[in-house]
């Protein structure tokens, strides 16, 4: 993990602010779903975006029973 040097205080209702700067750099706008992972004693923040469960192809993903699929693992699944 690369340190950014940029600390935030956590407020009353448990939130942070994430700096301006790091959600241009990453793309984050208003709304955006993040997804939270814990490692250790790390907690990493990460956008969410689609993806297949199985590959991690994030193009052409439909939703089948709440789980993502791209077309090709979709295919291999019908071929099964």
């Amino acid at each position: 993990m690369k340190s950014t040097g940029i600390t935030r205080k956590v407020d009353e209702l448990g939130r942070i602010v994430l700096p301006i700067e790091l959600r241009r750099t990453l793309d984050i706008a208003e709304k955006d779903p993040i997804e939270i992972y814990v490692e250790g004693n790390s907690i990493i923040l990460k956008k969410y975006e689609l993806a297949c469960v199985f590959c991690g192809n994030p193009e052409n993903v439909v939703q089948f029973k709440d789980k993502n699929l791209c077309p090709a693992c979709l295919a291999q699944i019908k071929a099964m």
